[in-house]
């Protein structure tokens, strides 16, 4: 196996930037204190991302996609544990996608 330069330079150089960014976003925020606005923006980026991620794929997913999100949105609201729901609503669309594949 040999190591190609270039690629191993843009490895690096791609994880030297994803740390400079997520470094000076901490420091930034341990210098100054962001104002509302900017705190409630950061409260709710993380449902934010997560709506971006499954939006397309559940536009373009079938009845299994739809009935693994379902699954989701119910376990989330019986446990409030987006640890166990995600995993559930894995489940539940490969059960149904399995299924259909049997019919």
């Amino acid at each position: 196996m040999t190591v190609r330069w270039d690629v191993l330079v843009a490895i690096l150089g791609m994880a030297l930037a994803t740390y400079a960014c997520r470094a000076g976003g901490y420091a930034l925020l341990r210098t100054f204190r962001p104002p509302p606005f900017v705190e409630a923006m950061l409260r709710h980026l993380p449902g934010a991302l997560f709506a971006a991620y499954v939006a397309p794929p559940l536009v373009n997913g079938g009845l299994y996609a739809w009935a693994g999100a379902v699954a989701v949105v119910v376990v989330q609201i019986l446990t409030r544990n987006m640890g166990l729901s995600i995993p559930a609503g894995v489940a539940v669309a490969w059960g149904v996608q399995a299924l259909g594949a049997a019919w």
